[in-house]
């Protein structure tokens, strides 16, 4: 079900995308040759006037072609023969569709479930955050300089920029006025084995690099059975076991299970220091309608968009690595683990959290699509932009060689993309 269902929400959302491409080209008076949904044979076609509409037989992408579009063509009807602005417009019109479509989807999601501010529920009395100002019920509207609208803005920088000792600064509303807020965190320091867990097992689905399991032999799949001489057969007992023994630079025993066979090792936790934030905040739902809808329904799709370009920030400065970028296969995996995880809640769950997920990939499909590469259409929207300062056509077969080159390294990354992805799901 999850892959029927992953395939309908990337056929739509490509559709979409080449749906922007088609009516702009069609404004434009350029011949649309062929209109497809998916990639290579044909499974079904039909021609209307001078356009040939086909579904092709793998469910991934789709494509707008058009006459002389990557050609010395400039007849009637050709890509070339309309003006530069004009075929800006439609170059330009696939991104911009799929923004649109996060809107109008964002608008389906905030009717049906409401929207969320970042409320402060609680801050620790006598605290540098209390004393600088904080208190419980703030709504924040920034945080270190990123401007919050939604929970889901002020959880995106959170999450990509942890916490590192620098000086907090917020600025939050309260009665309708704002204030800032700006204090020095305090610091602790905790022990680490160094893994991670989930489904509540004690296998281990991650190591930290350097930390004491990975340095003492233990694997991904390993599953640790014992810490301390104490059995341990769940997370429960995990969590209980820390709470009643916390860990410190003292040597602690282990025994893990790899294969059937029983293994022991003896390791030192290794300290970490961290940065108490001495507030808790969350999500604070509010219900939209009317004018209140529109508005909400647009800051949603702008969180996703801005959210698309702090990752991509965050990508080219090192914060995040090549593993954390996801292909098809982990598109997949993601929507049919959302897809599973709401059934239990119901069908009006299901159905938000399936458009949420649409939401984001639209989102990103048209934040892609616009950075200036080669092969993308931001990389043509260079070329054409550079043509209209110019007032006159570059070179066009430099031009195709460099978005040629451009297809190429594009496909070898998605290959490596989609190998990682397998790699996670193993």
């Amino acid at each position: 079900m999850k892959i029927v269902i992953a395939i309908i929400m990337f056929s739509a959302i490509v559709l979409f995308h080449e749906l922007g491409h088609f009516l702009l080209a069609k404004k434009n008076h350029i011949v649309v040759t062929e209109f497809s949904l998916g990639m290579g044979p044909r499974i079904f076609s039909t021609v209307k006037g001078e356009t040939r509409y086909s579904i092709k037989a793998l469910p991934f992408g789709g494509s707008c072609m058009m006459l002389g579009e990557d050609m010395e063509d400039t007849q009637p009807g050709s890509f070339l023969s309309a003006s530069v602005w004009g075929r800006i417009s439609v170059v330009a019109a696939g991104p911009i569709f799929n923004f649109i479509l996060a809107f109008i989807l964002s608008l389906v999601i905030v009717a049906l479930t409401g929207t969320n501010l970042t409320r402060i529920y609680e801050v620790q009395e006598g605290s540098a955050a209390w004393d600088a100002g904080l208190r419980e019920g703030d709504i924040v509207t920034s945080y270190q300089g990123y401007h919050v609208d939604l929970w889901g803005d002020y959880y995106a920088y959170w999450y990509l920029n942890p916490q590192d000792g620098s000086t907090i600064h917020m600025t939050v509303e309260r009665d309708g006025q704002k204030h800032d807020i700006v204090y020095q965190p305090e610091s602790a320091t905790r022990y680490l084995l160094g893994m991670y867990r989930n489904n509540g097992s004690m296998e281990v689905t991650g190591l930290m690099e350097g930390l004491p399991l990975e340095e003492a032999g233990v694997r991904v799949g390993d599953v640790i059975t014992s810490i301390g001489g104490v059995p341990i057969s769940s997370e429960e007992d995990y969590l209980k076991y820390i709470e009643e023994n916390p860990l410190t630079e003292e040597p602690i025993s282990i025994e893990y299970m790899r294969d059937g066979l029983t293994y022991e090792a003896e390791i030192v936790p290794a300290a970490s220091e961290y940065y108490l934030s001495q507030y808790s905040c969350g999500a604070e739902n509010i219900k939209a309608s009317g004018l209140s809808l529109l508005k909400y329904g647009f800051l949603e799709m702008k969180s996703q968009i801005r959210t698309t370009f702090l990752s991509l920030s965050e990508l080219f400065t090192g914060g995040l690595g090549f593993k954390d970028l996801s292909g098809p296969v982990g598109i997949v995996d993601a929507i049919g683990e959302t897809y599973e995880e709401s059934r239990s809640e119901g069908a009006k769950v299901v159905l938000a959290n399936m458009l949420y997920m649409a939401v984001l990939l639209s989102a990103n499909l048209g934040v892609m699509n616009l950075l200036p590469l080669p092969a993308l259409d931001g990389g043509r929207l260079l070329f054409l932009l550079i043509e209209a300062i110019r007032r006159k056509p570059g070179n066009r077969q430099l031009e195709g060689a460099i978005h040629l080159a451009g297809i190429v390294v594009l496909l070898a990354v998605m290959v490596v993309i989609m190998y990682n992805d397998i790699l996670k799901l193993l």
